[in-house]
């Protein structure tokens, strides 16, 4: 197989012969060399239907028309520039007209660079230090965020990573998702709490999705504690409708963070909020932040494609969703599991129940989930190879992908 013997030439090339750890997948990974519409094609000629999507940026599919052509369009232009242009108040203005909680934006390369960009700017605002998590909520990879789980809401926490300081990890507390008692007692106990960052759906582990009102109890918690909210939408952000989680949940959080869906999958990641708090990012304010690719012409021209698109095309958040409803409506009744969905987001957990939270998704029986993602993947479809990662569905997954999605279902489980 070409992708085996690819695989053993990364070894020597790259660490653990990946560039990103999710892609580690045993004995060694596939190698894609094109994808279209829903369906992924390997170097060694297997097509897969894709419920990765890119980890979920790729909410048209792969090679949308539109997005391709408006790229395309851009590289006849020029690809970098150094400069203003006026893409990026274009898809600024956008963005802001479709997020109640956002009336300025800066762009940046990723949704790492974002959530970093937006705790700073949470304590530059405030003057204070400390931030709180979710536990499990991920929300890239700098030192704020790379935080053990487990250890407490109101103990201070330990480093998930090496290289990582103790004194940075100090800085940040944990807490469970859906359990707002344990956010009063936090924030009740920690006076210099600058913000709350918080995947309003857990995507990284799920979708694990909020208790009824737990949202809008956060937002008042967080209010009377006089703590920033800090939404992070890398992942629902336009995935689960135009405004994303808090329009869909009625929650105005401080600030704003998305991810690459806003760019069409081009690289991007965006911050926003309030100009009080916005312009107190540099060269307005104080709180640095800077990037040569901060709004790339080319990733700026394939957001405003997307947009317009998601705007002209809005019922194919429905018909998504229906999709999804007919994968759920395949599993057959004597399937050990719980299949949790939120929009185009989903997954079957291995465990009796829905979980509510990290600790309960840990409970997962991942040995079981291993077998059905073999299962899935030697019948042609391609699901994330961990329980904690959520799959996804697009806009161009047809009846034919589909029926194959609910297939797989119907008869690996």
């Amino acid at each position: 197989m070409k992708s085996e013997e690819l695989f053993a030439e990364a070894k020597n090339l790259l660490p653990g012969g990946v560039s990103s750890p999710v892609r580690a997948i045993k004995p060694y990974p596939f190698y894609v060399k094109s994808a279209k519409g829903a369906v992924l094609e390997t170097v060694d000629g297997e097509k897969l239907v894709d419920c990765c999507l890119g980890y979920g940026p790729l909410l048209l599919g792969h090679q949308n028309e539109t997005v391709k052509k408006a790229a395309a369009n851009q590289l006849e232009k020029g690809w970098l520039f150094g400069t203003p242009t006026e893409l990026e108040l274009d898809l600024a203005k956008r963005i802001a007209g479709d997020h109640p909680s956002i009336d300025m934006v800066r762009f940046v390369s990723t949704g790492t660079e974002a959530t970093m960009a937006a705790i700073r700017l949470a304590r530059g605002f405030t003057g204070k230090t400390d931030i709180v998590k979710i536990e499990g909520g991920f929300h890239g990879a700098h030192d704020a965020v790379l935080i053990a789980a487990g250890s407490g809401a109101t103990t201070h926490e330990t480093p998930d990573s090496a290289g990582v300081p103790n004194d940075v990890a100090s800085h940040t507390m944990q807490i469970p998702y859906n359990d707002c008692e344990a956010l009063e007692e936090v924030l009740s106990k920690n006076k210099n709490t600058a913000a709350l960052i918080i995947e309003p759906v857990l995507g990284n582990i799920g979708p694990i999705r909020p208790k009824k009102n737990y949202l809008k109890d956060v937002r008042e918690i967080t209010k009377a504690h006089d703590v920033l909210l800090i939404f992070d939408e890398v992942i629902t952000g336009y995935r689960l409708g135009i405004g994303g989680a808090q329009v869909k949940y009625g929650v105005k959080p401080d600030i704003t963070t998305l991810g690459k869906i806003a760019g069409g999958g081009f690289p991007i990641g965006v911050f926003g909020a309030s100009r009080e708090i916005m312009n107190n990012i540099s060269p307005a304010g104080a709180v640095y932040n800077a990037g040569t690719f901060n709004a790339n012409p080319l990733t700026m021209a394939a957001g405003i494609a997307v947009n317009k698109y998601l705007h002209e095309n809005e019922k194919l958040y429905t018909k998504t969703e229906d999709n999804v409803k007919r994968i759920a409506e395949s599993i057959p009744s004597q399937a050990s599991g719980a299949f949790v969905f939120e929009g185009s987001m989903f997954k079957f957990f291995f465990r009796n129940e829905a979980p509510q939270n990290y600790r309960e998704a840990k409970e997962c029986n991942t040995e079981a989930f291993t077998k059905f993602f073999r299962k899935a993947l030697a019948s042609g479809v391609f699901i994330p190879p961990s329980q904690f990662e959520t799959n996804f569905l697009s806009f161009a997954h047809e009846k034919e992908e589909v029926d194959k999605i609910c297939k797989v279902y119907e008869t690996c489980l």
